[in-house]
C-alpha cells in the first residue's frame, strides 16, 4: 500500500505528465520518421506516456493477433542492439514507458539508436 500511495502521490502526477507526454510525443515521432525513411511496414502508437512499435503495418486488434504479430528474432535484435547501446525496452515489448525523468537527450538517444540498428538489419 505504501508503494502505490507514494506512486499516486508522487509520481502519478498533473507536473509529471506535463513531462513526459510530450517527451513520449517526441519518442513517437522519432520513430515514424526512422520508418518513414526505411519505408518500412511498421507502426508505433502512443498513449500517454506510453509508446510501443509493431513490426507490422496494423496495430493487433486483440491478444490473439498481438501474439501472432510476434517476431522473435527481430524483437531479440532490436532489444539488444538498444540495450548493448545504454537503453532498455520493457522486456516483452517494443514500448517504451517515458519516466519523469527521462530528457529529449533520451529520447533523441532512442532515435539514434533505432535508425543505427535498423540500418544495420538492412544493411544500408
Amino acid at each position: 500500500m505504501a508503494a502505490m500511495r507514494a506512486t499516486l502521490e508522487k509520481v502519478l502526477t498533473k507536473e509529471a505528465y506535463e513531462i513526459t507526454i510530450p517527451l513520449a510525443k517526441r519518442f513517437t515521432a522519432g520513430v515514424e520518421e526512422v520508418i518513414k525513411e526505411f519505408g518500412l511496414p511498421w507502426i508505433v502508437k502512443q498513449l500517454g506516456c506510453r509508446a510501443e512499435y509493431w513490426f507490422r503495418p496494423e496495430p493487433p486488434r486483440n491478444g490473439s493477433e498481438a501474439a501472432n504479430a510476434a517476431d522473435f528474432d527481430l524483437d531479440r535484435y532490436m532489444h539488444l542492439c538498444a540495450l548493448n547501446r545504454g537503453i532498455l525496452m520493457t522486456p516483452f515489448h517494443n514500448m517504451a514507458l517515458i519516466a519523469p525523468a527521462t530528457t529529449e537527450k533520451d529520447i533523441d538517444k532512442h532515435t539514434e539508436v533505432f535508425r543505427e540498428s535498423v540500418a544495420q538489419l538492412l544493411n544500408d
